[in-house]
């Protein structure tokens, strides 16, 4: 396969993709078609459109990563040129939706970098800003500065959404905290994502938590009091209410794969998100970075603070995430599909246009070969990677 090198020139060409497996919201189907014209999916194809081959491949939705801090050696915490390179790292990779995730920082840098992000929104290269700090726990705090913390006041967490000018997805909170559920309320007024998460809030909070109008569980198991039989804590809450969709990191790492079945048989495939939560790291390597203004060794692919040790965000990319789904952990494809495009489409309100292979939607697909590696991924028609199939 050839990656492209920029942005190409936009084609009006139809196109059908022929004899492969493609995965509708209504099941699997063997020998389909996908037609694409223009930038959307079509139900019809023209009497001019070229075919493809496809045979022996699967189509999938494009990926939508609701949790992305960065990749390609770049993060987006930082200029334009770096979103931009960390974007196009991730869509190599078959994620032609991503939101972007900042991480803690002072107040002022977020409000500017806010800003920036918008920006870029306002333009269709990311389908909005996450905020995941300063606003958790220090007892939970994972791979943020403590220094930098601080409770959930809703006029700092309303100066986050104003400087977002409309664009902000999803704010993760440590709800327990003073403010924490002024927060959620506020989040959910203006149609923010509440996102409870580096929490260390007790089951009955939780349960507040989501009355209050949080709707996301923050990498579910991560960064929380774990399971215990007086005290279930905040995962149970999250996964018994059918209004959680929680997100879970499938690398190996951060999961056991007991982990992760527990939530897909809890909460059903139609609740769980993939996410990468990834770093600079994702798509380049092993070497030192930058989380934030916190220091990171990644080593065989796991990302650790220098100071301390936790696990800071992750190497992954979505199209790993799916195939060790779908190998692995031995997931139906459906579910994986629901995981990777669907369910998040539906969170963040954009399963109208993104996050299933119907008529009218934005062509985004991804296309694998029987083992489930990438083999193709085109993005609003345009091929990202051209698969160049024969």
């Amino acid at each position: 396969m050839r990656l492209s090198r920029g942005a190409r020139p936009a084609t009006t060409h139809p196109k059908v993709l022929t004899g492969a497996r493609v995965v509708l919201p209504t099941g699997t189907v063997t020998d389909g078609r996908v037609v694409i014209d223009g930038t959307r999916i079509a139900g019809a194809a023209p009497e001019n459109a070229e075919t493809i081959d496809v045979s022996g491949h699967w189509i999938v939705p494009g990926f939508i990563d609701i949790h992305n801090h960065g990749g390609g050696g770049a993060s987006f915490s930082g200029p334009v040129d770096d979103v931009l390179k960390a974007v196009h790292t991730h869509r190599r990779h078959g994620t032609t939706t991503l939101v972007a995730s900042t991480v803690t920082d002072d107040m002022d840098i977020l409000v500017k970098q806010a800003g920036l992000l918008s920006e870029l929104a306002e333009q269709g290269e990311i389908a909005g800003i996450h905020f995941e700090g300063p606003f958790i726990s220090p007892c939970r705090k994972g791979a943020h500065s403590e220094a930098l913390l601080r409770d959930p006041d809703p006029a700092e967490v309303r100066k986050l959404l104003d400087a977002a000018r409309g664009r902000a997805r999803m704010v993760t909170l440590a709800t327990e905290l003073p403010g924490g559920l002024d927060s959620v309320r506020l989040l959910a007024e203006h149609g923010v994502i509440a996102a409870i998460g580096h929490t260390d809030a007790t089951y009955e909070q939780t349960v507040e938590a989501i009355e209050a109008g949080a709707t996301v569980a923050t990498h579910l198991f991560n960064a929380m009091p774990q399971i215990g039989h007086r005290a279930p804590g905040p995962i149970t809450a999250l996964l018994e209410d059918d209004r959680i969709t929680v997100e879970l990191i499938d690398d190996g790492t951060h999961l056991h794969p007991a982990s992760l079945q527990l939530a897909f048989h809890h909460a059903g495939a139609g609740r769980v998100a993939f996410i990468t939560d990834a770093m600079d790291a994702a798509g380049v390597g092993d070497g030192r970075y930058l989380l934030g203004p916190l220091e990171v060794e990644v080593s065989e692919g796991v990302a650790r603070l220098v100071e301390g040790g936790s696990i800071a965000g992750s190497t992954l990319t979505m199209d790993r995430a799916f195939k060790r789904a779908a190998t692995v952990d031995g997931l139906p494809v459906e579910d994986v599909v629901a995981a990777s495009s669907a369910n998040p489409a539906k969170v963040l309100g954009m399963y109208d246009t993104v996050g299933s292979l119907e008529p009218g939607k934005d062509a985004d697909l991804v296309i694998l070969d029987h083992q489930f590696d990438l083999k193709g991924v085109m993005r609003r028609g345009e091929w990202v990677v051209d698969p160049q199939l024969g």
